[in-house]
């Protein structure tokens, strides 16, 4: 064995480390990265270390990344001095590099899951190491709990080791231990060499990150910031940036302005390009790395790191049906993770490209992907488990309840479980492809419809994303990668080649081309277009995102309600349907933004998303665009989720629907405007409104809220009979509120005395009183109240009537609320002036004694 081993710090772990797993056959190992855990650990383990008791052991080591499975498989068959594939192996999906002499086998805790759900015993393992536990990625709290279940109920021999670059240990000794208490905690303290922090925020403000979308200010200070380290610190350099786009950017920058090799390392890099990371060069270094560079791999060389303080994490938006990554600020504890990488191998220096006062803000922890992503495929999982709801497994933390709720509703969608939740056949078969449960779906009913090689390299290209430089067009990416050789294309064939494996024997399609048909995608001519079997696929994984345009040149509405734009210069501008693959919603955009998507026509919309499909009774108020008169619409309509598809006249309405399409309008336009309301109806309307205000109850509120409101009260039975807005506009308004007086009570009988609508005036004429105002008034010619000292007071004597007096034309002479008052002060000047006017008229000296 390469005697290098010696020189690791975690050696001086190893005997305690088994002394625990002999004792509680679990335990936890807390290591920071570059101390050896990852590589020495699983070698002590299987007995393959120089001196190491015992027989040889089979260890199986389940790693968050695939670079990182390659890597740790390198690093450990390195020091035994073989090739990888002899005693030391590895295994990710569509890839494996195993013996009949392997007894270490690194995975990735995808494939762990795999193989958890074929044989849960795991025949033949000894040991099982979960590494970079601290890193919380949802595949690992999910084997984690599965493995524990083994352990309890199957295999409690089986030895398990949580493997932490970092210290917070207690929660996972906690899990592992159960009810017998925490399990042992073993610690290995790495040679960590001082680190100087240099604080080196950006010369001006940067806007803060939205969605995957990162300031290029920022950016062009972490390339001058680069360059300010080289020239200040010897060795490599490692720049952590969020995603491949930053660091592609970066790269870009720094190209021709630098004395130093610049790598780009990330999980869709070369394996050149990897290799050419992991290893010591000859030639200074700038390795421009996404957060996988924290604790899961070791870089020799590096002596600076320049930290941008962002990171990647998922997150779900469960009402449009979107997920993807978004930006955000990285937590103190990666921010740690990251500058500890320059004091590995000598003193260092981390370059923070941010003011140290942001560290406030800062969230402690990053927080755990369960608690951010889609649940579909855990949930998925769950139930292959056999514990649907997951509330029978031990994980770090709950799922939460309403991301359950939602991965549930999938998983129906899709056939995957029944209705308890259960894994169905199809489930199993879903769950077996190692795909998310939508693509899976994909792939298995897209081969029986479009044949099993082009569903499986059109699901490919959807669970390996292409590089963005090759356009939003999937059809048109796909015709390009077919013909390529690039490191994309060697990885995309290769997902081709195991999802064809995983695809067969072909399943039978049972996608039908409408509710309760019998059609599926297979009835389609035998050999669909390129494009329709593109557009087909991706609606079959993703139907809620059929997308129709809502004008000639967009935008679009997608089936689950959510409007979506292309951007500029798009190459799918003018088609009328979308499949969309790829799509998010920036912050504070009202649309989603369209990333990837293949165009489709209207039968192959229905085809896939006709588990969608719905016709339905429609029977509203309307008001035309631009106008104010509405009316009842009854149509029957036919959609795919949100979109409509067609629509009909319904000359025959469900009288439910019509009744309540007309209290609609009532409601929207205000009985004031849509009813007709004759001078004895607003008469009536006044008077109860005068008689609401100043008594109350039981006098009804005749506002137009409160009518209504109560519309099914007073407008029965006409109401029943309309059907148009014609219907109540010819509605005897004045007769219906005859209904809402209090005649349980009695009290309607007194509207009369209360609220009179004429009132006998000294001349014997019947004078009608008008409401219309704040208070009553009596609009009379002053001759015909000779003789009538003071007005009645109405309502009981509380409210006073106002007198508005008339000459004998009918022209205003004078107003009073006090008619005796006006008889001892006022009369003297009114009468001097109309008895010249009007001479032949009596003026008596004392009318109201007459």
């Amino acid at each position: 064995m390469n005697p290098a081993w010696l020189e690791l710090p975690v050696r001086d772990a190893v005997a305690p480390l088994r002394q625990a797993l002999e004792a509680r056959g679990v335990a936890v190992l807390a290591a920071p990265p570059g101390t050896g855990k990852t590589t020495l650990v699983p070698l002590a383990l299987a007995g393959l270390v120089d001196g190491a008791p015992g027989p040889v052991r089979r260890v199986l080591v389940a790693e968050p990344r695939r670079l990182a499975v390659r890597a740790a498989a390198r690093r450990m068959a390195w020091l035994l001095g073989e090739p990888v594939g002899r005693r030391v192996g590895y295994t990710v999906r569509g890839e494996r590099k195993v013996g009949p002499d392997t007894v270490v086998e690194v995975v990735t805790t995808g494939v762990l899951l795999q193989r958890l759900q074929r044989e849960a015993e795991l025949g033949g393992v000894d040991a099982v190491v979960l590494d970079e536990c601290h890193e919380r990625h949802l595949d690992a709290d999910t084997a984690l709990a599965f493995l524990l279940d083994v352990r309890a109920a199957l295999r409690p021999e089986l030895q398990l080791l949580c493997a932490s670059a970092t210290s917070d240990t207690a929660a996972w000794a906690g899990l592992l231990g159960g009810e017998d208490g925490p399990a042992p905690v073993v610690e290995a303290h790495g040679v960590s060499y001082p680190v100087e922090v240099v604080w080196a925020p950006p010369p001006r403000a940067v806007r803060p990150p939205h969605g995957t979308r990162t300031d290029p200010a920022l950016l062009d200070h972490v390339a001058a910031t680069v360059r300010r380290a080289l020239g200040e610190r010897g060795g490599d350099l490692l720049c952590f940036l969020p995603g491949v786009g930053e660091i592609a950017r970066v790269a870009g920058l720094l190209a021709g302005t630098v004395d130093a090799e610049v790598l780009q390392l990330h999980g869709q890099a070369p394996q050149s390009v990897q290799d050419a990371a992991l290893a010591a060069g000859d030639r200074r270094r700038v390795i421009l790395a996404t957060s996988v560079a924290e604790s899961s791999l070791t870089v020799p060389g590096v002596r600076t790191v320049v930290d941008c303080g962002l990171a990647r994490e998922p997150r779900t938006d469960h009402a449009r049906g979107l997920s993807g990554l978004v930006t955000v600020r990285a937590s103190l504890a990666a921010g740690r993770q990251r500058a500890g990488r320059a004091g590995r191998e000598a003193p260092g220096a981390v370059y923070r490209c941010w003011a140290e006062v942001e560290d406030a803000r800062a969230p402690r922890f990053p927080a755990p992907e369960i608690a951010l992503a889609d649940l579909t495929g855990f949930a998925l999982q769950a139930a292959c488990w056999g514990d649907p709801d997951a509330r029978g497994l031990a994980l770090p933390d709950r799922p939460p309840g309403g991301a359950m709720a939602a991965a549930r509703q999938t998983l129906t969608a899709l056939g995957a479980v029944d209705a308890t939740g259960r894994a169905t056949e199809r489930g199993l078969r879903i769950a077996r492809t190692g795909l998310h449960p939508r693509l899976g779906r994909a792939l298995l009913d897209g081969t029986g419809a479009v044949g099993a090689h082009r569903a499986a390299e059109l699901v490919a290209l959807l669970s390996e994303e292409p590089p963005r430089a090759l356009g939003d067009d999937l059809l048109t990416v796909w015709r390009t990668v077919r013909g390529a050789r690039d490191p994309y294309a060697s990885r995309w064939q290769q997902e081709v080649r195991r999802l064809r494996n995983a695809a067969s024997p072909p399943a039978r399609p049972d996608v039908p081309d409408r509710p309760g048909g019998s059609g599926t995608p297979s009835a389609r001519t035998a050999a669909p277009s390129d494009a329709v079997a593109a557009g087909l696929v991706v609606a079959l994984a993703y139907p809620e995102r059929i997308a129709r345009a809502r004008t000639a040149d967009g935008p679009y509405l997608m089936a689950s309600g959510t409007a979506a734009e292309t951007g500029g210069g798009s190459a799918l501008a003018g088609a009328g349907w979308l499949a969309v693959a790829v799509a998010d919603r920036p912050a504070g955009s009202p649309s989603a933004r369209i990333q990837r998507a293949v165009a489709l026509d209207e039968q192959t919309a229905r085809l896939a998303g006709a588990s969608l499909l719905t016709e339905r009774t429609e029977v509203r108020w309307v008001v035309p665009p631009g106008g104010r008169r509405g009316d009842v619409a009854a149509r029957r309509v036919e959609e795919l989720g949100a979109i409509e598809l067609a629509a009909a006249p319904l000359t025959d309405p469900d009288p439910g629907l019509l009744r309540a399409a007309l209290l609609e309008g009532l409601a929207r336009e205000g009985v004031g405007s849509l009813l007709n309301w004759s001078a004895k109806a607003v008469g009536l309307r006044q008077r109860l409104a005068l008689l609401h205000r100043v008594l109350g109850a039981p006098w009804p509120d005749v506002g137009d809220e409160a009518l209504a409101a109560v519309a099914e009260d007073w407008l029965e039975p006409e109401l029943s009979r309309a059907r148009r807005r014609s219907d109540l506009e010819r509605l005897d308004t004045a007769a219906a509120l005859q209904r809402l007086l209090p005649w349980a009570t009695g009290e309607a009988g007194r509207l009369d005395e209360l609220a009179p609508e004429r009132i006998t005036v000294p001349s014997g004429a019947r004078i009608r009183v008008d409401y219309s105002g704040e208070r009553p008034v009596l609009a009379v010619k002053l001759q015909e109240l000779f003789g009538w000292q003071a007005a009645p007071a109405l309502v009981d004597g509380r409210v006073p009537l106002t007198v508005h007096l008339l000459s004998p034309a009918g022209r205003p002479a004078a107003v009073t609320g006090d008619l005796a008052s006006f008889w001892r002060e006022g009369y003297r000047a009114v009468r001097a002036e109309l008895r010249g006017r009007y001479p032949r008229h009596a003026w008596p000296e004392h009318p109201g004694a007459e």
